[in-house]
């Protein structure tokens, strides 16, 4: 028999419709439900492609005991942590509170009657295990404690909400300089990984804000050993394991430090950032090898995670119960497979070799694939023809559950990678318009913005900080593909609408309402939704008003102690600071001259340029404060551009 999961459209919730847990989604109903009973409640926090989210269900879950227990002693609520990241947020502070490091998913929380946090875990084993405490015991501990002490635990949730609302201390503001260059360089070269790329050990997170604000300081620094970091890593990540040679894409991150072994979800978030890296990487580098990852990426997204030009949010780690045993292969029957197709035994066990599936495996007893050169694939012909055959063996295995959300900030990062692929294959800018114009209609309700929905369902949460954000930057990456002015004016009210709704004196809220959190300024899966929202803000001050310009130095200042001491680990509000130091140079001219001007930009080697369309005769170039050229063409204006910039680069 379902439970009240069953009603609600979250896909993760779906998943749990027919646990024997006696389920509330998160809302008055169940909260009214504790304090008439005067039971304490359980809050489980997690998503549909979450591994352990998965194990947790399998053990605890779908346990008829210990669902007993819960639905007796506890009123349970499941949160689906992608559709309400308001709530996640909140209880990832009370879980990092209460045992002094950051949390994860399933994410576990007992509240009182009154919905005040007093205990917080990840996942927890049905027994016993791992050093913990077995769910079944910690179940009744907690419930003979509620019952009996009460008036202890609501003090002590009282002391943990205090906490978290305690007054913020005085800002240390300091003087943001270009020193922070040297200093983000050093701190990267520190945590460089030489053997494999990346950084820091496993698990290994691609962590693409980092990447990018290397290749901004080797664009404005000249330094090679910062874009030979990210090209070696970007290699090193594309090996296989990590990026899924036969399928296209990425998955979350790595278990190991060699990229091989991966935590088998696919995000939209991953996948989108990372095409526009590589395509970077290709800009800066000429090297097709990073435009064939980004394509192949991009065309994974269209073909397996996309519908009606829209993105679903996640494809699962899991495949039939088994943590990634879509992408996996047994050598016996690899090997039949390609003597079927009728390549010959020697030369099949030679391609398996070069493709690392072996009878041994390279992980539990069967194969990821992976090659060690990708260069190889253009040398060797069987070996496409072997990828093509693997791919076959695939279709007859059931593909991984996909979380066919649409969130309104992970479809703008996508659309933003369209926008920017079509400066190299322009077949993308007819999709990149579609997409955005249907994620407007599909999100944008009476004018207001809605954070996600499923295809042809009505949107019921109001979007946060990063969804405005995302979205400012996807409509400014439109107006920079087709210069139409339209999306420019679209940018400027989603940034007005998110000053207006989410800044208070140089500090951003991610969410007001029920759960008012702070915005992270800290970049985790993807960069930090005050550094995004700042970084569109800082292209409406250079392509539309200067006046936008305070909420930028504001919001800076707030943040400038922390950033000159530490601007490793907040990777896009450096980048952002960068760009407001060295400042952008805006390129002008008739809208006809700068779409000459677009195909040329592959090549322009300043990283904060920007074109806006002007009805003057030749080419304008103006940085923040002045104008300072005025050429008759195209070449007369870049050579000015080149004399400029080396001049500006040296102080």
């Amino acid at each position: 028999m379902s439970n009240r999961l069953a009603k609600e459209d979250s896909p993760y919730l779906q998943q749990h419709a027919d646990n024997p847990v006696d389920w509330y989604p998160w809302g008055e109903e169940a909260f009214l439900k504790a304090r008439k009973e005067h039971k304490p409640i359980f809050l489980s926090i997690g998503y549909s492609s979450c591994h352990w989210c998965h194990v947790m269900e399998k053990e605890s879950f779908e346990n008829k005991e210990i669902a007993e227990i819960l639905n007796r002693r506890f009123v349970s609520i499941k949160v689906d942590r992608e559709e309400r990241p308001d709530i996640d947020k909140h209880f990832q502070e009370v879980y990092q509170l209460l045992n002094r490091r950051p949390g994860g998913w399933p994410t576990s929380i007992f509240l009182t009657e009154e919905g005040k946090p007093f205990y917080a875990a990840t996942y927890i084993p049905p027994e016993p295990r791992y050093g913990m405490v077995g769910f079944k015991e910690l179940l009744t501990t907690i419930a003979l404690k509620y019952a009996k002490e009460k008036e202890q635990l609501t003090q002590k949730a009282e002391e943990i909400l205090g906490f978290l609302n305690k007054q913020e201390r005085v800002i240390q503001a300091t003087k943001l300089d270009r020193s922070i260059a040297s200093r983000y360089m050093a701190q990267a070269t520190q945590l460089y990984d030489q053997h494999f790329g990346g950084f820091g050990q496993a698990p290994k997170f691609p962590q693409v804000s980092t990447y990018e604000t290397l290749l901004d300081l080797y664009q404005l620094t000249g330094d090679k050993e910062a874009l030979n970091k990210v090209l070696f890593s970007l290699s090193q990540m594309a090996k296989g394991g990590l990026y899924d040679l036969v399928d296209g894409g990425f998955c979350r991150y790595s278990t190991d430090t060699q990229w091989l072994v991966p935590h088998f979800e696919k995000m939209t978030y991953d996948n989108a950032l990372l095409s526009q890296l590589y395509l970077r990487a290709y800009r800066l580098s000429g090297n097709d090898f990073y435009k064939k990852i980004a394509f192949e990426t991009i065309e994974f997204m269209r073909s397996k995670m996309s519908k009606n030009g829209l993105f679903y949010a996640a494809s699962d780690a899991d495949s039939d119960g088994v943590e990634g045993g879509y992408f996996l292969y047994d050598y016996r029957e690899t090997l039949e497979a390609l003597i079927a197709h009728g390549i010959e035994r020697k030369e099949a066990e030679s391609v398996l070799a070069l493709l690392h599936i072996t009878p041994q495996g390279n992980v539990e007893g069967k194969s990821i694939v992976r090659i060690d050169d990708h260069a190889l694939l253009d040398k060797e012909p069987l070996l496409a023809t072997a990828l093509s055959v693997l791919r076959r063996l695939r279709q007859e295995r059931r593909y991984p559950f996909i979380d066919k959300k649409i969130i309104l900030s992970w479809n703008a990062m996508m659309i933003s990678t369209l926008f920017k692929a079509a400066v190299f294959e322009p077949r993308y800018l007819a999709q990149a318009q579609s997409s955005l114009e249907t994620l407007l209609e599909t999100l944008r309700l009476h004018g207001q913005l809605f954070h996600s929905t499923l295809l042809g369902r009505k949107p019921k949460v109001h979007a946060f900080l990063e969804d405005y954000a995302y979205l400012a930057e996807a409509l400014i990456d439109a107006y920079q593909a087709t210069l139409d002015e339209r999306y420019l004016l679209e940018a400027q009210k989603i940034v007005n609408q998110a000053i207006e709704r989410f800044y208070v004196g140089g500090k951003w809220k991610f969410s007001r309402g029920e759960f008012e959190t702070d915005a992270e300024k800290y970049d985790n899966s993807y960069p930090s939704s005050v550094a995004t929202i700042l970084w569109a803000i800082e292209s409406i001050a250079s392509l539309v008003d200067s006046v936008y310009r305070k909420f930028l130095f504001k919001s800076l200042e707030v943040l400038s102690y922390e950033l000159m001491r530490q601007p490793i680990s907040m990777p896009k509000l450096t980048r952002v600071t960068l760009r407001f130091l060295y400042d952008d140079i805006v390129l002008k001219a008739k809208p006809d001259a700068l779409k000459e001007v677009i195909a040329h930009k592959v090549r322009l080697s300043y990283p904060y340029l920007w074109l806006r369309t002007e009805l003057i005769e030749g080419f304008m170039l103006c940085n923040s404060s002045a104008c300072f050229g005025h050429e008759k063409d195209l070449q007369g204006a870049l050579e000015r551009l080149e004399t400029y910039t080396q001049n500006a680069l040296r102080f």
